[in-house]
Formats: C-alpha cells, sequence, structure tokens
C-alpha cells in the first residue's frame, strides 16, 4: 500500500532508534534549557520531551504497545531532528511563496486512509514511524510544503536529479538559519540537513501512485 522514501521528508526516524529515556534540561551551556537554537528561536528541552511524551503515550495504547517503542528507542533524537528540519522547510517554503490549506491536508488524508485501509490503519502505520496522531497533520502539511517547494524550484521528486536539486535548496536555508544544537543531542548537518546522530532523515509513508 505504501512506500518509503529515505530522501526529502519528513520528520521521525524511528527506524533507527534504540531505547533512551527522556532528556533532562540543559544547565550551564550556552543556552540553557535549549535542545537547539534555530534563526534564534529556541526548540526547549521541553517542548522535545513532550513531543516524545505524546508518542510513547500513544504507543502505550496500542496491542503492539512494546515493539514499538522497543523499534523507537532513540525517539528523542529522531523527534528533535524533525522538529529541526520543520523550521527549515518552514523557512523554504515561505521564501518560495508556497503554502498548504487545511483542505489540502485532508484531501492527502482521506487518499492516503482510504489506500492504508481506513484511518486506524494510517494511523498505525504513522505510530510505527514515531508520528504521533495529533502531529500526522503536520507531518502531512510537510509533505505538501515539500512539492510545494520542488515545483517552484523545477525539481521532479521522484528523479535523483530533482532530489538533489531540492537538498541544495533546503542546505542554503539551513545554513542561513545558523542552527545551533546542544552537543547531548549530536550535532546539526547543514548540507545534509540532519542531526549527525540520525542517518535516513526524511524518512515518510505517503500514498503509492497510481499506476497508468
Amino acid at each position: 500500500m505504501f512506500r518509503r522514501r529515505t530522501a526529502l521528508s519528513v520528520s521521525a526516524t524511528a527506524a533507527l532508534l534504540v531505547a533512551a529515556p527522556l532528556l533532562a534540561a540543559c544547565g550551564g551551556e550556552a543556552h540553557p534549557g535549549a535542545a537547539a537554537i534555530v534563526d534564534g528561536k529556541r526548540i526547549t528541552v521541553a517542548q522535545l520531551q513532550a513531543k516524545v511524551k505524546d508518542v510513547r503515550a500513544a504507543q502505550a495504547k496500542s496491542p503492539q504497545g512494546a515493539q514499538l517503542i522497543m523499534n523507537t528507542g532513540r525517539l528523542s533524537l529522531a523527534t528533535l531532528n524533525g522538529m529541526i528540519f520543520d523550521e527549515v522547510l518552514a523557512r523554504s517554503a515561505k521564501d518560495a511563496g508556497v503554502t498548504v490549506t487545511r483542505g489540502d491536508i485532508q484531501k492527502w488524508r482521506d487518499k492516503a486512509e482510504k489506500q492504508a485501509g481506513g484511518a486506524e490503519r494510517l494511523k498505525a502505520l504513522w505510530l510505527q514511524q514515531g508520528i504521533a496522531p495529533q502531529e500526522a497533520d503536520g507531518m502531512v502539511r510537510n509533505q505538501l510544503l515539500l512539492d510545494g517547494v520542488a515545483k517552484h524550484l523545477g525539481a521532479d521528486r521522484g528523479t535523483p536529479e530533482g532530489q538533489r536539486k531540492l537538498a541544495q535548496a533546503l542546505a542554503a536555508t539551513s545554513r542561513s538559519l545558523g542552527i545551533d544544537v546542544n552537543p547531548r543531542f549530536g550535532k546539526w548537518d547543514d548540507q545534509q540537513v540532519i542531526l549527525g546522530e540520525t542517518k535516513e532523515p526524511w524518512i515518510t509513508t505517503e500514498p503509492v501512485r497510481q499506476q497508468a
């Protein structure tokens, strides 16, 4: 029903994660309490912990909860990676004049739910990637923003050349934002637009295109 892309998708590098507790707030560092600084904006450890907690709570309710938690252990790193990438993508979309409406999001979800076999099945698939139900619309929005930015650039996301072109544009935006990550979480790579400890930054699940 669905396929994974390993380039130019959003948030949640869930397949790479190993169990780790929530991280405590930073102290005695350049940006106390911050997990990262993006364009002068703080992503706090508290915000990061809240997102991780939401995912864990949703996973715990699943019949496969133990397995889901085991498979998404380093969730803090993956979540922070996604939160930073969200900021990079939002700026790229703004610069390109790309916007997404609530109707656009619902249309995408309707198609995805149909292909997944229903809304609950789609939620389960997303939860496997570390995406809590309340974060799903944000994930969809990012996919649509990526498509919009790619279209603005004349880049076909379905080709290696198009993906390189989009990656280069996102990298340029990333550099312009002066991203500074708390060392306990790793180092942000502007060239790859990824938090160093995560290896597949843009995994997504999206509807299979209909064959002609």
